[in-house]
């Protein structure tokens, strides 16, 4: 999802998720994937938990 939907979503949104629970994900910023973590259900509320960075690509230009 696009920060600029991110920004927009009002309290309460629903994010639908291809993951569950305990899964890994990669976190992506630009298409790009910048970091590996997991999904982590606490209560109500959702999050997910950075376990470590990706290497930074090079450059292509």
């Amino acid at each position: 999802m696009p920060i600029h939907q991110v920004l927009r979503l009002g309290r309460g949104a629903i994010i639908e998720l291809e993951s569950s629970e305990e899964d890994a994900v990669r976190i992506l910023a630009n298409n790009l994937p910048v970091a590996k973590g997991t999904v982590v259900v606490n209560g109500n509320r959702i999050a997910v938990e950075v376990n470590g960075l990706m290497p930074r690509q090079q450059d292509m230009r």
